[in-house]
Order: structure tokens, then sequence, then C-alpha cells
């Protein structure tokens, strides 16, 4: 699955399971505009790439700001000369239940998770429309499948990108463009490893394939979707959870 010569843009590539889908795209030989809030955390995802013999770039950006967002693809586009991926990947969770969710915490999960999926399409759409070809990957979660008590901005945001999937996914194919989401189960990160060993255990319990799974299974779901072999998948929903769910 080469994608030498392609050029990929993740967002929230600064840590956890963007920084895993960014190193594995640079593996497989894309070069790749890493996009985050932390310009320090990101400058270390790229010195990893470039020490590797990849090319990369840094863009500090909050993804929920559109002037930030056109302007970061805008730099991407003027340094690599296209964008052929998108991996929108940018994601938090500020977990409480409905009754006492307050509504910033609503709305910032909202914006985040799925707005700035809808603002990086945007600004990229044009680019793959001119070259007539292109891939962007959403990655949404179990949970927006499901669901979550706890979540419910989560789990909608979440929803929502699959069905943003799915309608991008409609109005690009005829560009030969494809849109498909990954949707992953229980991750093993930096941001769950504070759940503890007790925690890890249970969740593995509820998992048929019975491990919780690791942030290369979920980039290498992304790197296929991004390939030329996934070249007929689109509006696709692919799950990456140990069976978790099945649907």
């Amino acid at each position: 699955m080469s994608l030498s010569g392609r050029i990929a843009l993740v967002t929230g590539a600064s840590q956890g399971i963007g920084r895993g889908r960014a190193l594995k795209l640079a593996q497989k030989g894309a070069s790749v505009a890493v996009v985050a809030r932390n310009h320090e955390k990101l400058n270390e995802v790229v010195n990893e790439i470039t020490t590797a013999g990849g090319k990369a770039a840094a863009f500090a950006v909050d993804v929920t700001d559109e002037d930030q967002v056109k302007s970061a693809v805008k730099s991407a586009i003027a340094q690599f000369g296209k964008i052929d991926i998108l991996v929108n990947n940018a994601g938090i969770t500020r977990d409480q239940l409905v009754m006492r969710m307050k509504r910033a915490d609503w709305d910032a999960v909202l914006n985040t998770n799925l707005t700035s999926a809808y603002l990086c399409i945007q600004q990229v759409a044009p680019t793959m429309l001119k070259q007539r070809s292109g891939r962007i990957i959403n990655i949404t979660s179990v949970f927006g499948q499901i669901g979550q008590a706890g979540q419910a901005n989560y789990s909608a945001s979440k929803a929502g990108l699959i069905g943003l999937t799915m309608a991008i996914a409609r109005e690009l194919a005829s560009r030969n463009i494809t849109c498909n989401a990954v949707a992953p189960g229980f991750i093993e990160t930096a941001m769950t490893e504070v759940l503890g060993e007790e925690f890890k255990q249970n969740a593995a319990k509820q998992i048929p394939l019975g491990r919780v799974g690791t942030v290369d299974d979920v980039a290498s779901a992304v790197a296929f979707l991004a390939s030329d072999e996934a070249s007929y998948v689109t509006g696709h929903v692919l799950s990456v959870n140990g069976g978790m769910f099945m649907g």
C-alpha cells in the first residue's frame, strides 16, 4: 500500500492516535502536513518523520477557527503543491451526564470533533476537485455508533461525522474523491493509560478479540483507506474495535 508521492494533511497529529496515523502515512511514503494546537509536540512528530527519511511540516492551528484552517491549508498547498489525503482526526472530550452538561462543553466538543472536519473538507476539496482525485478519512468512534452514557456531546459529534462522511462521499464521488470513516473502539493511548490496568482488563472482557486496540491497529486502517487498494470504497465506516460492536 505505497503512498509514495502523496501529500497528506492530518489534524490532531501532535499526540496519540493522530500522531500514530501521521507516522504510518509517512512510513508508507507520503509527505505529511501535521496540524494541531501544540507546536512543540508537532515539531517532535516532524523530527521523527524526517529522521526516518520522510518529509513533513508542522502547522499550529486551532481547527475550530475557520481563518486558521484556511491559512494552514493554503500554506500546506504552497509548500507541498497539493493535498491528496485529508485525515480529520482532531477530537476532544468533555464528559458529563446530560443533565449536568454545560452548554460550553457541548459546543467545544461539537466544534472540535465535527465542525472542524467540515471546515477542513471545505478548504481541501477545491484542490482535490482540480486534480480529480483524493482521499478524505474522518475519524469517528464506536461511541458514535452505539452511544455512551456521560458522553452525549462526544457521541453526537462522532455520529455526526458518520453522516458527514456519507454526504461528502456522494457529493465528491464523480471526481474520483472517496470519503470514508474509521471507527476505533477502545484504543490504548496515553489518555487511556491513566485509567489503570484493572479498567483495561475489564474493558478487554467486553471485546470478543480479548484485547484493547493499539494505535497501529487504527493507523493501518487509515493507511488502507488512503491507498489505491481502497479506490472502490467510499461512504464506508471501517470499525476497528475488536468486535466490540458489530453492525
